[in-house]
């Protein structure tokens, strides 16, 4: 009995503090239109969502599904230069318009990016 009572006391808190659609049963609104209506926004959801997954084109590596668009196979890290794998963030920018690190942006191509363009390199001896 000590329960009944305050469950009826925790719901007249409640519609009191949240009105009376806070205790109403949710299937007491629930009509055959709103649940045809349910059932074709969920199946335009279904759609779009199918949609993305076979444009993402996901690639399992390393236990992990990714994007396929994420997964750059042709991105080099590695200057062109002097030959120094890159992880530095200000070598970004030089490494995918210019192929070099910064360094060698500034040490050989700024002020020339003309005739880097072209295809013009420095010959470095290496010891």
């Amino acid at each position: 009995m000590q329960d009944q009572d305050y469950i009826a006391k925790l719901e007249k808190a409640i519609s009191e503090k949240y009105g009376e659609e806070a205790i109403k049963n949710p299937k007491s609104n629930w009509d055959e239109k709103k649940e045809e209506e349910y059932l074709r926004e969920s199946k335009i959801l279904q759609k779009k969502i199918h949609k993305t997954q076979q444009e993402s084109n996901n690639v399992q590596t390393n236990d992990f599904f990714v994007s396929e668009k994420l997964l750059r196979k042709d991105s080099k890290r590695e200057c062109s230069v002097c030959k120094i794998y890159s992880f530095l963030r200000k070598d970004d920018v030089y490494m995918s318009k210019f192929h070099c690190c910064f360094n060698c942006y500034i040490q050989w191509v700024e002020g020339r990016e003309e005739r880097w363009e072209k295809g013009w390199r420095p010959i470095i001896s290496r010891k």
